[in-house]
């Protein structure tokens, strides 16, 4: 049987990711964990923030790993090559997506935060992202998105890697929509996950390399 901690937090995983980490009604949340204490979120994690730190480290552990194995091929390219890298974010994102409910559910929260400025997170979301093992992955493509494009400088490289993230969680979070719709009236078909993930990463990291206007390119 699943502890009063473990069922918050996998009530708290779905409303976060049906409602928004904000809009999220913590009674609500506490009502479909089963309890009748209102105050059963503080006791275990004292804040919302505490919460989703711990919603978060749901899944940290695989991320770490599979992020980390993933990297350590990367590194074996050019220190010019993104796609290696963004392979890494691809991956990982698609098997947590179609992992589990819990899984489809920490993708939708992950895209959410991403889209927040990091100076905002507190410090237990911070540590749970840290121990995802992401942050080791971002700051690889950065360096290596500087060395691909000629005339890139980090404003732009950044808003670049913030849309190229959004759209790569985005497409993933609308296949698993359309997966789960197959066979309703309407319902697209979906590529298999192999040519998926392939192309996602082709896509993604055009995204990054584009010229920057106005800046000849190197012969």
């Amino acid at each position: 049987m699943l502890t009063t901690r473990q069922r918050l937090i996998q009530a708290a995983a779905q409303g976060f990711a049906d409602h928004g980490i904000q809009a999220a009604s913590l009674v609500e949340i506490t009502r479909q964990a089963g309890q009748r204490n209102r105050g059963a979120v503080h006791y275990h994690f004292r804040s919302r923030e505490g919460l989703l730190a711990a919603v978060l480290n749901e899944h940290a552990e695989f991320m770490a790993l599979r992020q980390g194995e993933l990297l350590v091929r990367a590194m074996e390219q050019p220190d010019d090559d993104v796609a290696s890298v963004i392979e890494v974010i691809v991956r990982t994102c698609v098997e947590v997506a179609e992992s589990s409910v819990s899984g489809r559910n920490y993708l939708k929260i992950i895209a959410e935060i991403s889209e927040q400025d990091p100076a905002t997170y507190t410090p237990e979301v911070e540590a749970a992202l840290v121990r995802s093992g992401g942050y080791q992955v971002y700051a690889v493509l950065m360096e290596r998105a500087l060395n691909a494009v000629d005339g890139l400088d980090e404003e732009v490289r950044d808003h670049r890697i913030l849309q190229m993230t959004s759209f790569v969680l985005g497409s993933i979070a609308r296949r698993i929509r359309g997966i789960d719709s197959a066979g309703s009236p309407g319902a697209r078909p979906q590529l298999d996950t192999p040519r998926f993930v392939e192309d996602l990463i082709a896509m993604s990291s055009a995204m990054l390399l584009v010229p920057v206007p106005g800046v000849p390119a190197s012969m």
